[in-house]
């Protein structure tokens, strides 16, 4: 990249050439017009990578933001590697600028000879995932930062199959996008290649998650927050369809507004993101809160509280209800999933239901393929794929189909006097109590994680919370016929382990602690003990890493 104060202006001059957006053409000219290096250097001294999980950044001028510019090249890499001919399906968010980069993206790919459709709006991610398997098409596009800070936006990437991209496609299109020349001179717009979708393909989306198992019962009362984002009329839509009241919405939050100007993170898992919900919750006496984050792809659930309070559940007990729930609505040869750090509990569900286990890499472009005859998948990060005896619908995370079957979940057992919190109780006296949490040590300095992780490796501990290690298995080397990944599991005694790995995407050091506790008594007692395991774990974690 860019060096000295003179590459840096010939590069921020060559980028201005081809820049077809007003809005990053006067930052940029602003920018070089003032010789501020400082600004062309943090645009220009360094570019989004092109991974896994495609683009994602800060919008701006340059090659290290998300820009129309950014995008044509992405577009044109994808382009590149599929070939002439070939079919994309594009969705996008509300972010600023997501249906312009959308728009681009369908102008470049048609422009190289492929037939591009484009969704009729902006909706949610897994109806983009849903339309490429549904349409046949070879790959799909979605322009979205998911839960990201207002400023942020990204480019997302689909195979053919419906899920996220996995290497090496993932490189083969990072080497196509850097060959890839200036934007102005792409063929853009071939006559009659791309087709404007209407909503027929929201209403088979719907029609799909709505063939889930849900049962029979439909006496639930719902808050729900999409949190600024685009879930609001696509959930709203599946709970009518499939025979439920429309949830209660909170009012501040239901339109789409690229400012998220209720919260602070547009993340439901992000503290004080869920209090509008829990209060409209309170207020109107709702049985159950629900919420997506901004692209619904991922589904929040909490339980009202007879105070006025909520007990919002993690993505493992969502994950383990989810499970039970689907295994015991479908037949045949099954296999459920789950990644390398989220709870051991889906295991035992599995076992005890003679159904196949997978355990995956995090992230759900692995979960998906676990292995054949998925009917669930899950994170911990409250990410899930329900399915039925015709499989996944969506072959990705989706907000909105978990949603609907947490309803129906619930839903049941209040026919049946009960809540969610029963429901989790009979589960810890079934297969203990598996709690969980997490621990992270942000850094300035990202070789402090790298020296963590050595630390770790050389001079492991002999226990932690006065648990005995009873094995380090060291992800980097592929245990278990994984793909190898920076990560380390102490497995220790009590049914207890710790997973210890670098974030992908923030300078972070991440710890996945889990705990089981069998229950003889109370499951209050159970609960009580665990966190104070929990607890004793992250201290003994965090004078082991010295970061902070």
């Amino acid at each position: 990249m860019a060096g000295g104060p003179g590459d840096l202006l010939e590069s921020a001059r060559r980028w201005l050439a081809q820049d077809p957006d007003p809005d990053t053409r006067a930052e940029l000219s602003a920018l070089i017009e003032g010789e501020d290096l400082a600004g062309l250097r943090d645009r220009f001294g360094a570019k989004l990578e092109f991974g896994t999980a495609g683009l994602r950044g800060e919008l701006g001028a340059g090659p290290n933001r998300m820009n129309r510019v950014t995008v044509m090249r992405a577009a044109a890499g994808l382009a590149k590697v599929l070939g002439p001919g070939k079919h994309v399906v594009i969705g996008y968010d509300a972010r600023r600028k997501s249906d312009v980069f959308a728009r681009d993206t369908a102008a470049v790919l048609t422009g190289a000879g492929l037939h591009a459709s484009l969704l009729p709006a902006p909706l949610p991610t897994p109806v983009l995932a849903f339309a490429v398997r549904h349409l046949g098409a070879d790959a799909g596009v979605t322009v979205t930062a998911s839960h990201n800070p207002p400023r942020d936006n990204g480019y997302k990437v689909y195979w053919g199959d419906g899920s996220q991209i996995v290497p090496p496609i993932d490189r083969e299109i990072s080497a196509a996008i850097d060959a890839a020349g200036p934007v102005d001179r792409l063929p853009l717009h071939a006559p009659g290649t791309l087709t404007e979708l209407g909503e027929g393909i929201i209403d088979d989306y719907l029609h799909a998650v709505t063939s889930l198992p849900l049962g029979e019962a439909r006496d639930l009362k719902v808050a729900y927050t999409p949190l600024h984002g685009v879930g609001a009329a696509t959930l709203t839509g599946a709970f009518l369809d499939a025979g439920f009241e429309s949830p209660m919405a909170v009012e501040e939050q239901r339109e789409p507004d690229p400012d998220f100007p209720t919260v602070s993170f547009p993340n439901p898992e992000e503290p004080g993101a869920m209090d509008l919900a829990i209060a409209l919750a309170a207020k109107k006496g709702a049985d159950l809160v629900l919420a997506n984050d901004p692209d619904a792809d991922r589904c929040a659930v909490g339980v009202p509280l007879p105070d006025g309070g909520c007990r919002m559940l993690t993505g493992d007990e969502v994950g383990g209800l989810l499970a039970e729930h689907v295994i015991t609505h479908t037949t045949g040869d099954r296999m459920v999933a789950t990644t390398i750090v989220s709870s051991t509990l889906l295991g035992k569900i599995a076992r005890a239901y003679d159904v196949r286990y997978g355990e995956t890499l995090t992230g759900f472009k692995w979960i998906i393929k676990a292995g054949p005859g998925l009917v669930f998948g899950y994170e911990e990060a409250i990410g899930y794929s329900v399915g039925s005896d015709a499989g996944l619908p969506v072959h990705d995370k989706d907000g909105i189909g978990a949603a609907l079957t947490v309803a129906a979940i619930a839903a049941a057992a209040k026919r049946d006097g009960r809540t969610l919190l029963d429901l989790l109780d009979d589960q810890a006296r079934r297969y203990g109590l598996h709690a969980t949490s997490q621990l992270s040590f942000r850094v300035a300095d990202l070789s402090l994680i790298t020296d963590a992780m050595t630390r770790l490796r050389t001079t492991p501990p002999a226990e932690l919370a006065g648990r005995t290690v009873l094995g380090v298995d060291d992800l980097a080397k592929g245990e278990g016929g994984l793909p190898p990944t920076d990560g380390l599991r102490f497995r220790l005694t009590g049914d207890a382990r710790v997973v210890v790995r670098p974030s992908g995407t923030e300078p972070k050091l991440k710890c996945y602690l889990e705990v089981v506790v069998p229950v003889t008594g109370e499951v209050a007692q159970a609960r009580t003990r665990a966190a104070q395991d929990l607890d004793a774990l992250k201290a003994d974690l965090s004078g082991l890493m010295k970061l902070g």
